[in-house]
């Protein structure tokens, strides 16, 4: 239906003169949709106002037999679009009514008819530019998409409503992370991808090397230049043998310098040659071996290296000197997994500190997931309310549970008493007994059918543990604590670390680890040692427990998972 209260394309210019444009954002040139949108009035009062925005169409479609078109607008700052009314006589209409088009438009804010949903709109007046989209072959198409085949377009997926909310919520985290840690005295360090240590000794891990790379290229370099042969090998020999000759003969003969020094010069080259065709002549085709292993003194790293599944080792090198530290990155693990809750690319949240103990771990890990709680309910709510419409009517109230919970503690052995008594009366698909690794719905038994609340179980068994977790005075468990939350199970994985060095090092040889890749770790205890402990926190478990998300490869920007590593 025609909108009779918007004023004609031809008096939009003097509408325009008396207006006050919106401040647009800094280093773009548009006026967020967010700040117009989100304003306590809806934006009604900024009515009578110019505005350019710049966005990407949702919807669009022509009215009144195509003299305008209602088209609207979303530019990624919000879930909310702005509804932009344009004129066929500024642009074609055809070009803007397509979904994924851009548009780049300058017009008036206005206040829609009585009855509409908005509280504002924009008449354009100017259509500054237009990224033009073919319909036929655009895959994203107004209809609705499932998840499972927006992973086969990770380029196109941030166009969506769901993948953009998800986006700003996974955001708003992160920029909650480092507010939480840097509120609190700890330093941010920067630890590396890749690594000589495995941290967890699974043994999972994607290895660094260019010896691959280099045998390829060795390979071709042999084909097109082959190695020179005993005949060639020989015959530089016996030049280098008649170059010597010839210089002792000149000094023999007490030659002119300049005839000595034209001579060595010749010899000198010829041995050069010699040595460069012998060199050629140890070359062999493929990877290098030792002893009959791959020679890793040949790799680029001169030992074997690979991609990292935690920086806590690393951290903890500066949590031995700067005392509360935390690390924020990426982290890798070579598990052929299919599951809806394994990546083979994934980011930690990993704090480590200083003279503290188990109890002051678990403290932290608790403030630090009511914080992000609260964070998301105060700066994301209309990104979380469009989760709960689509995804889960629950995860608000589940984010207002967990931030005003204060959080159950039990050991272990509490725990599994616990599910042994309700595995009378239901039946778990993993047996449940002490010494077992507790699996996601014995967790999940704990946190949403036991105590309805957070739950963090700490004093686990030693053999199901790393080795770098310190051993408590029993000499059975450790001092590890893992946080457990509704929807997800484990959230938080944490100990306090094993500071005593006789004890580290028969731990890392009990779990038949090599000491040599940990010397370095282990001088950690040999030099000024002090009691510490620090956690893991699982960003992208964080974002499912959260959104209500199912999958875990829906809530991080370019999934990478067996079979696929798209962009």
């Amino acid at each position: 239906m025609a909108d009779q209260s918007s004023p004609p394309v031809d008096q939009l210019s003097a509408v325009t003169l008396t207006s006050t444009a919106v401040p647009e954002s800094q280093f773009s040139q548009r006026v967020p949709i967010r700040s117009i949108l989100n304003r306590s009035d809806g934006g009604a009062e900024l009515a009578g106002n110019t505005a350019k925005v710049g966005g990407w169409v949702k919807t669009g479609r022509k009215q009144d037999k195509g003299s305008f078109a209602f088209l609207e607008v979303n530019d990624g700052s919000c879930p909310a679009n702005l509804q932009v009314i344009v004129d066929a006589g500024i642009w074609n209409l055809g070009q803007l009514v397509q979904t994924g088009t851009c548009v780049h438009v300058e017009g008036v804010l206005q206040v829609p008819p009585e009855g509409k949903t908005q509280k504002i709109e924009l008449r354009a007046s100017k259509v500054i530019d237009v990224g033009t989209v073919d319909p036929a072959k655009y895959p994203l198409p107004k209809t609705k998409l499932t998840l499972e085949f927006l992973r086969d377009f990770v380029h196109l997926r941030p166009k969506t409503n769901t993948i953009s909310s998800i986006a700003r919520i996974r955001n708003q985290l992160a920029f909650a992370t480092h507010t939480f840690f840097q509120e609190h005295g700890f330093l941010y360090v920067h630890t590396p991808i890749i690594t000589t240590s495995d941290c967890e000794g699974a043994g999972e891990m994607f290895q660094v090397t260019t010896l691959i790379n280099d045998a390829e290229k060795l390979e071709k370099e042999l084909i097109k230049n082959p190695p020179p042969s005993e005949a060639e090998l020989e015959a530089a020999k016996l030049i280098v043998k008649e170059k010597g000759e010839i210089v002792g003969q000149l000094k023999s003969a007490k030659a002119s310098k300049q005839e000595i020094t034209a001579a060595v010069s010749e010899l000198n080259k010829a041995k050069e040659d010699l040595s460069r065709l012998e060199e050629r002549s140890k070359l062999k085709p493929g990877i290098p071996q030792k002893d009959g292993k791959i020679d890793y003194a040949q790799d680029f790293f001169a030992r074997q290296a690979f991609l990292t599944v935690s920086g806590q080792l690393q951290v903890e090198t500066y949590a031995c000197a700067l005392s509360s530290v935390y690390t924020f990155g990426p982290t890798f693990r070579a598990e052929h997994s299919h599951t809806s809750r394994h990546l083979a690319e994934f980011w930690m949240v990993e704090p480590e500190i200083a003279f503290a103990d188990i109890q002051d771990d678990m403290n932290c890990a608790e403030a630090f997931v009511k914080f992000l709680c609260k964070w998301l309910l105060e700066k994301c709510l209309d990104d979380m309310k469009f989760m709960v419409e689509k995804f889960d009517k629950s995860a608000i109230d589940r984010l207002k549970m967990v931030s005003s919970s204060d959080f159950v503690r039990i050991s272990y052995t509490e725990a599994v008493a616990i599910l042994e008594e309700a595995s009378k009366e239901r039946t778990f698909e993993n047996k449940v007994e002490w010494g077992i690794d507790l699996a996601s719905e014995h967790e999940r038994y704990l946190t949403e059918v036991k105590f309805k609340s957070p739950v963090i179980v700490y004093n686990y068994p030693k053999g199901i543990k790393a080795f770098y977790m310190k051993v408590n005075p029993d000499n059975k468990t450790v001092a590890a604590m893992d946080v457990l939350v509704p929807k997800v199970g484990e959230l938080i994985g944490g100990s306090q670390r094993e500071e005593r060095y006789e004890v580290i090092k028969e731990r890392i040889l009990e779990m038949g680890l090599p000491l040599e890749p940990y010397e370095w770790y282990l001088d950690l205890r040999h030099y000024g040692t002090v009691k510490h402990s620090g956690f893991g926190l699982g960003f992208e478990r964080m974002l499912l427990f959260a959104t209500g998300m199912d999958n875990i490869r829906d809530v991080i920007p370019f999934p990478r998972y067996p079979g696929r590593a798209d962009l």
